[in-house]
């Protein structure tokens, strides 16, 4: 049993979805999963257990920001045993061909995170965050058996949502093929390197940073269900 989820052993199935909004999880549990009950409401942040076609399936909320995510994911692996974890996440686009609502799934994060600075850079390192490439290819197999167009690509974590310098940063990680940005892959591909867990990061494109255009609180909570369907394929 954990701080921050307080569930009983048992309770948290190996394959989990982690989407930041914990409304969200709760929309996937009650869509998508069969037999779906709730194993933890510990700060509203919700977590819930069901079967997807016949395998055990959970959803666990975890916030916004690389701290927060990171506590999660920690508890999730070290105490309840999860092995294949999948982001399901919201991204903006700093690329003009990637549109609201498509599907973006993440190889790698570039990354200003002050955790890998605390964590490798007393070292004089410089770690790179990717994911596990057997659940990039379930995923990829899986958004083409659905049919449904993705992309692969990196996406940049960033610390701060409110950033004095995001734009020069955005800019400058575009011209190097990073085509959005989001805050919580880098910390999940790092924890789950460092616990022996596969993790992946599968993100809808929510706004257009340098369009100011984005979806409703609702829309991001509800309307993203490809890539639900796509992570729940694959994981």
């Amino acid at each position: 049993m954990s701080t921050h989820i307080n569930a009983n052993m048992g309770d948290i199935a190996p394959r989990v979805l982690l989407p930041g909004d914990p409304l969200r999880a709760k929309f996937i549990a009650e869509h998508f999963l069969e037999n779906a009950r709730c194993y933890s409401s510990v700060r509203n942040m919700l977590g819930f257990t069901g079967t997807y076609k016949g395998k055990e399936v959970s959803v666990q909320g975890t916030g916004m920001g690389g701290p927060s995510h990171s506590i999660y994911v920690n508890e999730l692996i070290r105490f309840y045993g999860a092995k294949r974890l999948i982001r399901t996440g919201t991204c903006g686009s700093m690329d003009p061909t990637l549109r609201i609502k498509d599907m973006v799934i993440v190889q790698a994060a570039a990354a200003d995170c002050g955790m890998n600075q605390i964590r490798f850079g007393i070292k004089g390192l410089v770690y790179p965050p990717v994911a596990d490439f057997e659940l990039l290819r379930d995923a990829v197999d899986a958004a083409k058996r659905l049919g449904y167009p993705a992309r692969v690509a990196t996406t940049y974590s960033g610390d701060l949502f409110y950033d004095d310098n995001a734009e020069e940063k955005e800019k400058l990680l575009q011209n190097y093929g990073v085509p959005c940005v989001e805050m919580e892959c880098a910390e999940l591909f790092t924890v789950a390197a460092r616990l022996g867990a596969q993790a992946l990061g599968i993100l809808t494109v929510s706004d257009m940073i340098f369009e100011e255009s984005h979806c409703s609180a609702k829309e991001r909570e509800q309307s993203f269900t490809r890539m639900m369907e796509v992570a729940l394929e694959a994981i």
